[in-house]
């Protein structure tokens, strides 16, 4: 009987072969890191010059928004001086049908002052241009001021404008005048889509270093869908109302812009039919300038 042949071991790998397998991946894994590494620079090439673009765009439609709101200033002031001039009857009486067309010239140039106003501000703020001024100040002294600005323009007897008073606010340190436009806004859009009813504006403590203050109506209000679009640029809701109007939808966004700038952020809530409220919180001292003390 045939002995059964035992199977040959296996013969021992040669040193330098491995080693220079060993050698070759390496090789292949540096110039696939080395081939990474240049893409990853281009890409970040690529990344700089679109950012660069960026801001060029920027920056050109920041002047292009700001030269073209500083021109339209003076025909349409001309326009307001002229409508005013004929308001008055310096040149002779007006027909009730005249008196009527003069004043829609006049309220229309008011509103494209308004939208150039709009443009000039949030030109600034996108370039960086705009520059905070706080100082101390009482809040019933800027209810005051608004309460008395708004009085002459409150033309719909069925709304009425209610400033409740600021019972336990501190004297607050910040931007009144960005403050009062944010809530000039607030207020202008709550007037504009209050077919009757009230729009009641109101401060309150939001903790121990936050103010909010609310513009509410019981306007026609916003769908939930448009909610967290209309602080948007150029942001209109699709409404009856709102075809009507006009407006470059700038206002809500320039006040959530300004408010960012004093520490703060705007907020919103609303029903369809139910009418809605506008809130705007900040710090009771601006953070940017705690060294300037009382």
């Amino acid at each position: 009987m045939a002995e059964e042949s035992n199977p040959a071991p296996d013969a021992p790998e040669d040193p330098e072969a491995a080693l220079a397998a060993c050698r070759r991946e390496i090789e292949g894994l540096r110039q696939e890191l080395a081939e990474t590494n240049r893409g990853v620079v281009a890409l970040y090439g690529e990344l700089d010059a679109q950012a660069d673009q960026l801001r060029e765009a920027t920056e050109l439609k920041s002047r292009f928004l700001a030269y073209m709101s500083h021109e339209f200033r003076t025909p349409i002031n001309s326009i307001r001086s002229i409508a005013r001039l004929l308001t008055d009857r310096l040149d002779g009486p007006l027909t009730p049908e005249q008196e009527r067309q003069v004043a829609f010239i006049h309220d229309t140039a008011t509103e494209f002052a308004e939208m150039v106003d709009d443009l000039l501000d949030l030109a600034k703020v996108e370039a960086g241009r705009i520059e905070i001024s706080p100082a101390w100040f009482e809040m019933v002294d800027l209810f005051t001021a608004l309460r008395g600005m708004f009085k002459p323009i409150l033309t719909n007897p069925d709304v009425s404008l209610v400033f409740e008073h600021p019972d336990g606010i501190p004297k607050l340190f910040t931007d009144h005048q960005k403050l009062s436009q944010i809530l000039r806004n607030f207020i202008s859009n709550a007037l504009k889509f209050t077919p009757r009813g009230e729009v009641r504006v109101t401060a309150q403590r939001t903790g121990a270093e936050m103010v909010t203050f609310a513009v509410a109506d019981t306007g026609i209000g916003i769908a939930p869908e448009y909610h967290s679009a209309v602080f948007n640029d150029f942001a209109r809701v699709d409404s009856p109302i709102q075809k009507r109007l006009r407006g470059t939808g700038l206002g809500l966004s320039l006040s959530k812009r300004l408010a960012l700038l004093l520490g703060g952020n705007v907020g919103l809530e609303s029903e369809l039919g139910k009418g809605s409220t506008f809130s705007v919180t900040i710090p009771v001292q601006l953070k940017a300038f705690e060294s300037e003390g009382v």
